[in-house]
């Protein structure tokens, strides 16, 4: 299922603290105003980073309580506040983060989707440094009787379309169902559409903080595919991915990042949130 023909809005950044503030569709909160060069770093617009995104995918990046909030908002926050700009988010079908089209249109800086580093998407955007190592979960209802990923055969299978979850649902001989957004996965499990789900398992992790969703569901599966993520920015744009990976440095030096994680993920793991490159 592809996400072409969604709405692309725009978010507004308050503080890092206060998360990023939902404006009116394809307008932005500021007037873009300010220096377009900042700290050697050239900005889409004057006076503020500006960042892909596609929404929801929680704990990275979701809307809470008409804030966008989550683990790469304020991770790319750092990188804003570094650069002494705000930043803003543009929520956009994911299908562009593969090719890089915003990124090459000039409309953003930088893409933050929660997105695997690959040798694919590599020929077309630059990444930064790996900042977060991810696992596939495998989500079934309680009273499913499947008890592991092996155990799919014969059952209907629910992806993220576009997503390495998809891709590696497909390496092992299944054909998923696709589905637009993390929030319509879990909606085809919770109506029956598809028996189990396969996506990154931090997001997994989020549906089952609510008792809801943890008294209907259960992992039955967390798979290491080795996958880890990064953040892009158009080829060439050496400047910006210098602050990113300084911003990203600093961060794991000084217990920022820890703390970060700790918010949205939960208990620290050292091995997942500093993967070798």
């Amino acid at each position: 299922m592809k996400t072409l023909g969604r709405r692309t809005r725009l978010l507004a950044a308050t503080t890092a603290t206060a998360g990023l503030v939902l404006v009116a569709a394809g307008c932005s909160s500021s007037s873009g105003s300010g220096p377009t060069t900042v700290k050697g770093v050239h900005l889409a617009k004057g006076g503020q980073l500006t960042t892909c995104t596609h929404l929801p995918y929680p704990p990275f990046q979701s809307e809470i309580d008409g804030k966008v909030q989550g683990f790469d908002v304020s991770l790319i926050d750092l990188v804003a506040k570094n650069l002494g700009v705000k930043q803003q988010i543009l929520d956009t079908p994911f299908e562009n983060f593969k090719t890089g089209a915003f990124l090459n249109s000039g409309q953003c800086d930088l893409a933050a989707a929660g997105m695997t580093i690959t040798a694919e998407r590599k020929k077309n955007v630059d990444f930064s440094d790996p900042y977060f190592e991810a696992t596939q979960g495998v989500l079934v209802a309680k009273d499913s009787g499947i008890t592991s990923f092996a155990g799919l055969k014969g059952k209907k299978l629910g992806a993220q379309a576009q997503t390495t979850g998809e891709d590696f649902a497909r390496s092992k001989g299944y054909d998923p169902v696709s589905f637009a957004s993390s929030d319509a996965v879990l909606n085809g499990l919770r109506t029956g559409q598809v028996q189990a789900v396969v996506i990154d398992y931090p997001v997994v992790q989020g549906w089952l903080k609510d008792k809801a969703n943890a008294d209907k569901f259960k992992v039955v599966d967390n798979i290491k595919t080795g996958e880890q993520y990064g953040f892009t920015v158009k080829k060439g744009n050496k400047a910006l991915l210098d602050a990113i990976n300084k911003a990203l440095k600093d961060a794991k030096a000084d217990g920022t990042y820890k703390k970060i994680y700790e918010q949205w993920i939960g208990p620290y793991n050292a091995s997942v949130a500093s993967p070798a490159a």
